[in-house]
């Protein structure tokens, strides 16, 4: 199967199962982070989805991620990435880290991004208010080789670090902000052309962000509802555009690594204590 500019609705293993190998440019994607919204608090209990199950046993649950991460890693390019936003939990104490299944999956991981959401994620006081959340940049190999391709001067002085909240104005229950899947796409893909997929698309953004790039799609999604929704968001696409216009803007460097270099130039972010204008963009 080679589907595209489709937002399919289906378990996203079973889905992925059917899509052709080496098909995929790109993909990024949060799922179901498996709170046990039976046993934590009034937070969590209020964040529900309208179909999945986020009160699995955590094996099985990490087990099904890894299935999924393979099945995206057989579908993805050689050469092709995979973002996956995901957060540290807690269970009885104990941490549970997603580098646990990560480490466990076909992925080369290449980063790990920390998104600074800029709210409590949970409100309890065991630990300090916890606002961050992962993005881990996954690389599938070109012939053993896991470098891969370097980033453009204008993508990489982004930072590792992402600064925005989630978005508020969005009736799924854990949406991330359009401003993620934009910086993703253009970094990665730059003005190359190529096919972008979600495997947990919730409200679209993703596919709404590749769209607004000029890119193709696919979203999966187990809720009818959710699939539903994101239709609607890429039929009206372009009431986002000044969003990814916005993110698209602080991609920009007057010197390149290379200038820099051969020059004898600064190549880094700060110097003489004076931070450059590109470091002040997270």
């Amino acid at each position: 199967m080679k589907p595209k500019d489709k937002i399919i609705q289906g378990d996203a293993l079973e889905v992925l199962k059917k899509i052709d190998d080496n098909f995929v440019d790109l993909g990024i994607t949060s799922p179901p982070y498996n709170k046990g919204e039976k046993n934590k608090g009034w937070l969590v209990r209020n964040v529900k989805y309208n179909v999945a199950n986020d009160n699995l046993a955590e094996e099985i649950y990490q087990k099904q991620q890894i299935q999924v991460l393979n099945e995206i890693f057989r579908v993805t390019k050689p050469g092709g990435s995979f973002f996956y936003n995901h957060k540290t939990r807690w269970t009885q104490g104990k941490m549970l880290h997603p580098i646990e299944w990560l480490e466990k999956t076909n992925w080369t991981v290449r980063q790990e991004i920390i998104w600074d959401r800029m709210i409590a994620a949970n409100i309890s006081g065991w630990r300090f208010w916890q606002i961050d959340e992962r993005i881990y940049w996954l690389y599938k190999p070109i012939d053993g080789n896991k470098i891969g391709k370097e980033l453009k001067s204008k993508h990489a002085l982004l930072t590792s670090i992402w600064r925005f909240p989630p978005e508020r104005k969005n009736g799924h229950p854990a949406p991330f902000p359009l401003l993620l899947p934009t910086r993703i796409i253009y970094s990665i893909l730059d003005d190359e052309k190529g096919i972008v997929l979600d495997p947990y698309v919730g409200s679209g953004t993703t596919c709404l962000a590749a769209k607004l790039l000029g890119l193709n799609y696919i979203g999966i999604d187990i809720s009818k509802e959710y699939v539903k929704d994101a239709e609607k968001r890429l039929k009206n696409y372009l009431n986002c555009k000044k969003i990814v216009d916005e993110e698209i803007s602080k991609h920009f460097v007057e010197k390149t690594f290379a200038d820099r270099k051969n020059n004898n130039g600064n190549t880094g972010k700060y110097r003489n204590g004076i931070t450059s204008p590109q470091a002040k963009l997270l």
